[in-house]
């Protein structure tokens, strides 16, 4: 077995993770996929370290939760390690049918000249977006629920994901959960605190913010587009909420690249803005919400118990359930 070289092995906390394999996709497109592939590989590597590690009794003075996301993140850099020395031969396949995907698009771009007005980082969509989606879930590999269980997809449905409206709760947590496992490393909230607020934001996913030609922006938590932001917007109807009674309004709404960009952006949020000061660090879900009202985040006056209600509620307990 060759030794692992630690230099060119990333930190699984590392948030530049997605952004670097999207830049490595643009300018090598082979080799990015390759990336890719080795990636979602070292998740299923993962998966097998969880199942074993699952299978021993962890009760005791230290067993906790803060000491059980700790735990998983130590076999998540685990696995991103040992994944090239301990290859189990999905790597290869997986990069085969993304390297399809991106051929296919490559030729329908050849059926008109008006789809070379579209910036490259929209063409080839499904292989790219794929990849990207794998780099976020890469960087950090704590999956829940069924693909805790095994339920792994094929390369297609890898390659569908990022478009496709989750079903129900368990496949949005199962997308989402990697990134919220990072931003609660970055704000100290426990990430299913973060999922049930992206979950009441989205509707679990089926009603995400959506430009007018129906494409994603990914904005799972209906964070607005300020002064301050520079990036690509969606104008939408929504509401607010004046002296307790809903009132029409558009709006313009920042578009994301990605679920983990949503979630890095958000998690920038909390932390750069002295009004959430009471939501960073929060342990207990009921103050959790209250704090992001009290702060402003939304004016609906039963929004802390809505977020609530999802934090304590079956449909989450369900699907973060082994």
């Amino acid at each position: 077995m060759k030794s692992i070289d630690l230099a060119t092995n990333r930190l699984v906390l590392d948030p530049a993770a997605a952004s670097d394999l999207r830049t490595t996709l643009s300018q090598d497109r082979q080799g990015g996929l390759k990336q890719a592939a080795q990636q979602f590989e070292g998740m299923l590597l993962h998966l097998m370290l969880k199942s074993m590690r699952d299978a021993t009794a962890s009760t005791g003075l230290l067993d906790s939760e803060q000491s059980r996301l700790f735990t998983a993140i130590g076999d998540q850099q685990m696995a991103l390690n040992l994944s090239p020395q301990m290859p189990l031969g999905f790597a290869g396949l997986i990069e085969q049918q993304l390297g399809r995907s991106t051929k296919g698009n490559r030729a329908d771009e050849g059926a008109g000249s008006s789809l070379e007005a579209v910036q490259p980082s929209q063409r080839s969509q499904d292989a790219v977006t794929a990849a990207a989606q794998l780099a976020g879930a890469g960087s950090l590999r704590g999956v829940p629920a069924s693909a805790r269980a095994g339920a792994l997809p094929g390369a297609a449905a890898v390659a569908g994901s990022a478009s496709a409206v989750p079903t129900g709760p368990r496949e949005f947590v199962d997308r989402v959960w990697p990134h919220a496992v990072e931003a609660a490393a970055a704000t100290g909230v426990p990430p299913r605190f973060l999922v049930a607020h992206s979950a009441l934001e989205s509707g679990w996913g089926k009603h995400e913010i959506k430009a007018s030609d129906g494409s994603p922006s990914f904005n799972l938590f209906g964070v607005k587009a300020g002064r301050s932001w520079s990036g690509p917007t969606v104008d939408v109807q929504t509401s607010e909420f004046v002296d307790g009674v809903a009132q029409p309004e558009r709006a313009k709404f920042r578009v994301y690249a990605s679920y983990a960009e949503a979630f890095r952006d958000y998690a920038n949020l909390l932390r750069s803005k002295p009004r959430f000061a009471g939501v960073i660090g929060q342990q207990d879900g009921a103050q959790f919400a209250r704090s992001l009202q009290q702060a402003g985040y939304a004016t609906d006056p039963m929004y802390a118990e809505k977020i609530a209600r999802i934090i304590g509620g079956a449909s989450l307990r369900q699907a973060l359930a082994t």
